[in-house]
């Protein structure tokens, strides 16, 4: 069997705010990319929260079962390095690359990666890294780990817009979803905008390279985000705005003709889609399913239900999820009465927030959402008597996926960190230093 070569192309905090989602936010290279593959309507990550999002994906498993609860800048290191997807192809012929940052291991090399395209080329940009490892002579197929660091928010905000275009005007830009429309969040938007462009453009270069090369057509590219915005409300949250991402393919198996599913996929999914197309044995840890019969227009859903959870960002606030096609279930695992603050990245649309009284919102252990009709999740029917059977059944298929996947956190038990991890307190307001100041981490 001819195996593909696999381009993993992602970047951080972007949740589905790019063009072919319906935003106006000018991407043309993730367009056409759309126009092109496959794009997934009502994907989600396992985690919204940076490195076990990340972790979920690389190891077809859900956070807490690949044991990567927080973020490795603070210490978290996935345990079984081995379950990350390059170790699997590496064993079936693949030669793997990292061109940009990694964020689920603290030591590099336990990636996997056989090359680590920062250490051959300098100062170069993720995008020109990959270029140049594209335009080489490949006796094997490869797979092509390229991360950049927009749309994340720097410590003085996001990065610019491309340099010699003009800012994006925040008069003519509407705030993303869960925001009151003011000149605060619209101009906090504008900047985002900005970052979203220039990711664009660094992302366009990876792609013109396939074609300039002449392997566009036998390349699968997975053109994905960790989770939702780094605004209140969103990053860190599980309410759709948290975990909704975008989820681009293109390339062989029928990710093409500009095609959109509107089944629903987690990332976890990724993994085995890969081993199904490049006639790979399935690991048995996986814990997805592979998306194919969706593009190949052999069904409609290959899951009724996608799960995810939150335990450390900043500081810990155990909760897990389960979403359908009509109902969202969130349950917590503390007995919190605020927010857990440090888990929002400084800005000033949370400064904004704070200032309205985000702080002394009510904090519900459970909580239930009609997501057809309340898609903003705004309304909390978990207290509503004419809803009791649909919470009691949310209630019993999350706590069977908890069962199943030996999720270690309850109401009396936390998801113990590593001697090296540091957190916050909860009760603090900034994270404090949170960035992430060697991205390639290598």
């Amino acid at each position: 069997m001819n195996k593909p070569n696999i381009i993993y192309i992602h970047s951080h905090d972007t949740g589905r705010y790019v063009q072919p989602y319906g935003h106006a936010i000018p991407t043309p290279n993730i367009q056409k990319l759309a126009e092109e593959g496959a794009v997934f309507r009502n994907a989600f990550c396992a985690n919204p929260t940076c490195s076990p999002s990340r972790a979920a994906l690389l190891t077809g498993q859900w956070a807490h079962s690949c044991g990567m609860g927080g973020l490795a800048n603070r210490g978290w290191s996935v345990p079984a390095s081995d379950h990350l997807i390059p170790h699997t192809l590496n064993r079936n012929g693949y030669v793997t690359a990292l061109a940009g940052f990694q964020h689920v291991v603290r030591d590099v090399q336990e990636t996997g990666y056989q090359r680590l395209l920062a250490q051959d080329s300098g100062r170069d940009g993720a995008e020109e890294r990959a270029r140049n490892f594209i335009a080489e002579n490949h006796d094997a197929p490869f797979f092509l780990d390229v991360g950049f660091g927009e749309t994340h928010r720097r410590a003085k905000g996001f990065a610019p817009q491309p340099e010699g275009e003009p800012k994006t005007d925040p008069r003519y830009v509407k705030p993303p979803a869960p925001f009151p429309d003011t000149p605060v969040t619209r101009q906090d938007m504008a900047e985002y905008i900005d970052s979203a462009r220039t990711l664009d453009k660094k992302m366009g270069v990876v792609f013109d390279a396939l074609e300039e090369n002449g392997i566009a057509e036998n390349t699968l590219v997975i053109c994905t985000t960790d989770h939702g915005l780094a605004f209140p409300r969103m990053k860190c949250h599980l309410s759709d705005h948290g975990i909704g991402v975008m989820l681009i393919v293109r390339g062989p198996g029928g990710f093409s003709g500009g095609q959109v599913v509107d089944g629903l996929v987690s990332q976890v999914d990724l993994f085995p889609t890969i081993c199904e197309l490049a006639g790979i044995e399935a690991p048995e840890w996986l814990q997805g399913t592979s998306v194919l019969p969706l593009v190949r227009g052999e069904a409609d859903d290959v899951r009724d239900a996608i799960f995810a959870e939150v335990n450390y960002h900043c500081c810990y606030e155990p909760q897990r999820a389960v979403r359908t096609q009509r109902w969202k279930y969130i349950r917590r695992y503390d007995d919190a009465e605020k927010w857990a603050l440090p888990n929002c990245d400084d800005s000033i649309s949370k400064t904004f927030m704070l200032e309205q009284g985000w702080a002394d919102q009510p904090v519900e252990s459970e909580r239930l959402y009609d997501v057809v009709f309340d898609a903003s999740e705004a309304h909390n029917l978990a207290g509503d008597p004419n809803y009791a059977e649909v919470l009691a059944e949310m209630r019993k298929r999350l706590e069977q996926w908890r069962s199943e996947t030996d999720d270690p956190v309850s109401e009396n038990q936390i998801m113990v960190p590593p001697e090296t991890a540091v957190s916050n307190d909860p009760t603090d307001v900034s994270p404090g230093d949170q960035h992430y100041p060697a991205r390639e981490m290598v």
